[in-house]
């Protein structure tokens, strides 16, 4: 009788899930504006001992992709998998960034409007000043350095030496890296961290000083959502991806 590669049949059935759900990341990044031209890219390392990173291809907009358009490279940036090319920036910051974070399975990097703004002022930092922003207490990294395009490993290397194991990093002059366990981690909280900033961009157009929250009060709002952050991310991809499967189900493709 013919024998049945259990462990094999699981592989490919996890790498479908999390073509899907980094596929759903980028239609959903567009959808909310986070996108800019056909910049930026998403990452998933692959389980595994091999570097194997499944990734967007160079100029393809964001509303165009789906499941087997993303590209499955090894840590060189060689094609394992797909038609195209890895953005040499989305390969150095990528790469790195894995090496630097084994832990992040998904690393998402974009130049979202208000986020990016605050890396474009002096002293530009996340401010506790909403409920929201305390989602990223103690989580947060700042890059000060801008050294142009990071076309080599040693840029790359030097963005995510930068990251302090901290979750998210803000870029000087450039944009943000969010680093997540899961797909839908990372997501949840690129969402949220631009919601953040542009309630804060909001709050400073208005002249008025910001309002921090007290210590004690954010410290203890921010284990609360450590707490709700098991399920809560979950909840939030799994309700987008039924609006994707509803209105543009072809991603899935």
């Amino acid at each position: 009788m013919p024998t049945t590669d259990n462990s094999r049949g699981r592989d490919m059935s996890a790498i479908s899930t999390l073509r899907r759900q980094l596929a759903a990341a980028l239609r959903l990044a567009e959808r909310f504006g986070l996108n800019e031209g056909v910049c930026n890219h998403f990452s998933v390392r692959l389980p595994g001992a091999e570097e194997r990173y499944l990734i967007n291809p160079m100029g393809v907009h964001w509303s165009e992709i789906t499941a087997s358009r993303l590209l499955l490279c090894d840590g060189d940036g060689r094609i394992l998998e797909g038609q195209g090319t890895v953005e040499p920036t989305a390969l150095f910051i990528h790469t790195e960034g894995h090496r630097a974070r084994p832990d992040a399975l998904c690393i998402l990097h974009t130049h979202m409007l208000h986020a990016t703004a605050l890396t474009c002022v002096e002293g530009g930092e996340l401010r506790f000043c909403h409920q929201n922003t305390l989602r990223f207490w103690n989580r947060v990294a700042y890059d000060d350095s801008y050294n142009g395009l990071a076309m080599d490993a040693a840029e790359g290397g030097r963005i995510s030496s930068g990251t302090q194991g901290k979750d998210i990093v803000f870029l000087a002059h450039h944009g943000v890296v969010v680093h997540g366990r899961s797909v839908a981690e990372a997501f949840h909280d690129l969402y949220f961290l631009e919601r953040a900033c542009q309630l804060q961009v909001v709050a400073e157009s208005t002249g008025r000083p910001l309002k921090d929250i007290p210590a004690a009060a954010a410290e203890h709002t921010a284990r609360q959502f450590v707490e709700l952050a098991a399920f809560e991310a979950d909840y939030h991809f799994a309700a987008l991806e039924r609006v994707l499967l509803r209105e543009a189900p072809d991603y899935v493709a």
